[in-house]
């Protein structure tokens, strides 16, 4: 299946993804993210996302780091 995954983290480029079924949330940001979930905002489709709620064809994923590294 394929995905919109968007990384704010770095440079924050968009891309697609190609997962394989029955994909989570938790299995992708582990995949993709160093660090704690706790550090990270992560939405599907714009609305707050469950580590185990299974990733959907066509899905927009995006994480962002709650705090900004080197930010007072």
């Amino acid at each position: 299946m394929r995905i919109l995954f968007i990384n704010n983290q770095g440079a924050g480029f968009a891309d697609y993804l190609t997962l394989e079924p029955d994909t989570t949330v938790k299995h992708l940001f582990d995949a993709k993210i160093k660090g704690e979930p706790s550090g990270y905002l992560i939405r599907v489709n714009r609305q707050p996302a469950s580590a185990d709620q299974v990733l959907q064809e066509n899905d927009r994923v995006s994480i962002t780091a709650v705090k900004i590294e080197g930010a007072c």
